[in-house]
């Protein structure tokens, strides 16, 4: 099983807020998540971004690959140093 940590689209219409999850890569994007690992909201300023570093850490040690708007994500929250 191809492990992702990736988003997942919620909010109304031209309003969108975004969770942060780990789900299977072959689930679709609003399906069933594994963990809730945060939230993203582009929607006021600045951007509010909340990420629980012990469990992304834990699913990176579990082989979860991130997408590169989460690691762009994680690096503007001074987790994600790696290139």
């Amino acid at each position: 099983m191809a492990l992702r940590i990736r988003l997942t689209r919620k909010g109304s219409k031209k309003r969108p807020f975004y969770r942060v999850v780990a789900m299977n890569s072959e689930t679709r994007r609003d399906g069933r998540a594994l963990e809730f690992l945060g939230h993203y909201n582009p929607m006021v300023e600045p951007n509010d971004i909340k990420i629980d570093n012990e469990k992304v850490t834990a699913w990176l040690e579990k082989g979860a690959k991130p997408t590169e708007t989460v690691v762009s994500l994680l690096k503007k929250t001074g987790f994600y140093t790696q290139e």
